[in-house]
């Protein structure tokens, strides 16, 4: 455990914790906590830069607790879960994770009559609170309970519903209509590409403008089924060319092989023509080699040496390099 980390946390909670000097406060309710062999400092000669100082990172005792479920109740209930890891682990027998267990044993027993609804709606019915399942933050023991306890998500009869996006649906075209699609990773081109759309002056003339809202469309992308009548579409993307926007769209055709996505090449070639516009890479992307390569794939070999240069460069081209006046020049 990172002191500072824990400290910044209690500062946040605690709207006067300066004003009653909490470091002291800090200080103190660390010291007990080592001396009751709670906590065990790390003597690497890192410290956490205050005055008095602590010790920078801890170990946090976790103690064996001796089993506290009654063996019969867990009887009563292994038709239905196997208790193997908890035998193994009785440091997990809380009264909080019995009664989830019994709630999830109640549900189990009728879950055939029950309808298929939201894991956040089943997560509140269950466990007190819609996030129970999803926030490993808040609920850090709800992150591996049905792992646990031996149950899958598809016996708690739920669904992951699917973000909804923001699209454009070209002017006189109607959903049975779409054919053609173009996900648009950027608020500043979807703007444009609109105008270039009904003017009928962009590329792969689509049907549909999908707002993909940086990786958030790797969320949101199966609400499009849910939307749209099921058919053979083809889909396009366009995203910056960085290692982000390489990322998304690969993401894209791996989860949805059965659909037909590929990235919009002439959208990229566009963007390719504007080197004098790169700019560098964003600090913090993860460069995956393999979705480069992919990506690189798709493009001639002229292409692919212009884009390699960039990435060993450690540079980008921003989507936002097509505006309404640059795209005249392709016109």
């Amino acid at each position: 455990m990172n002191i500072n980390d824990l400290e910044l946390q209690l500062r946040r909670l605690m709207d006067n914790y300066f004003d009653m000097d909490g470091y002291s406060l800090f200080y103190q309710a660390i010291e007990k906590l080592v001396g009751e062999e709670v906590l065990t400092p790390i003597q690497n000669n890192q410290y956490n830069g205050r005055t008095p100082a602590l010790p920078l990172f801890y170990w946090v005792n976790i103690k064996v607790q001796n089993t506290k479920w009654d063996r019969l109740e867990m009887m009563k209930l292994s038709d239905l879960f196997d208790f193997t890891y908890y035998e193994n682990h009785p440091e997990w027998q809380t009264e909080d994770e019995w009664n989830r267990i019994q709630n999830l044993y109640t549900f189990l027993q009728t879950s055939e009559e029950r309808e298929i609804v939201s894991l956040e709606e089943r997560c509140l019915e269950l466990f007190g609170h819609e996030k129970f399942l999803l926030d490993s933050n808040q609920f850090p023991e709800g992150k591996g309970f049905l792992t646990r306890i031996g149950v899958t998500e598809e016996q708690l009869k739920i669904v992951k519903l699917g973000e909804p996006f923001v699209f454009w649906l070209k002017q006189g075209k109607e959903i049975k209509d779409v054919q053609r699609v173009l996900i648009i990773e950027n608020l500043s081109f979807f703007h444009t590409a609109i105008q270039l759309l009904e003017t009928n002056q962009l590329d792969y003339e689509p049907e549909l403008l999908i707002y993909g809202e940086g990786t958030k469309i790797e969320r949101s992308f199966s609400f499009f089924f849910r939307m749209f009548p099921e058919k053979n579409y083809l889909i396009y993307y366009a995203g910056d060319l960085d290692a982000a926007g390489y990322g998304i769209v690969m993401r894209l055709i791996e989860k949805y092989p059965e659909t037909t996505i590929q990235p919009a090449l002439k959208i990229y070639r566009k963007m390719l023509e504007c080197q004098d516009q790169k700019n560098d890479q964003k600090t913090g992307q993860l460069q995956n080699l393999k979705y480069c390569g992919q990506f690189f794939e798709w493009f001639t070999e002229e292409e692919q040496e212009q884009l390699m240069q960039l990435w060993q460069e450690n540079k980008r081209i921003a989507q936002e390099v097509l505006t309404i006046e640059t795209w005249r020049r392709w016109m």
